[in-house]
């Protein structure tokens, strides 16, 4: 299944008001993410405003095509576009460019017996 991270910049005089927003995000907001395939979503914000987002999906094009065509996310874009620095495309969904994954643990494990039979015997060097 695959994953997707990817970063954003809140402003950061905007950041208290920004983690207030997402204490108590819309419920039909939240039905129309996981509607649309959104899984295991999260949001992590450093002091400076940087901003990652994670969430898995069977295929991102598709959840991504289906929070455009919600009202509720067309109204939510709206209020949180000014909270975002340099939105060339006018709203944070539009401006989502995914992260290459480099390292996944997981993975690596799978794909090397000698590996996964250390960490299954508890051998570290």
């Amino acid at each position: 299944m695959p994953r997707v991270c990817f970063t954003l910049q809140v402003h950061p005089e905007r950041l208290t008001e920004y983690r207030t927003r997402h204490e108590r995000v819309w419920p039909e907001m939240l039905a129309a993410l996981a509607k649309s395939g959104w899984r295991d979503y999260s949001l992590f914000l450093r002091e400076d405003g940087l901003l990652v987002g994670y969430l898995v999906t069977d295929d991102f094009a598709a959840a991504q095509a289906g929070m455009q065509a919600s009202d509720v996310n067309a109204r939510w874009q709206a209020e949180m576009a000014s909270y975002f620095v340099d939105l060339d495309q006018g709203a944070p969904e539009r401006a989502i460019r995914p992260l290459d994954e480099v390292f996944n643990l997981e993975a690596q494990l799978a794909a090397d017996p000698a590996a996964r039979s250390a960490v299954e015997t508890g051998e570290t060097s």
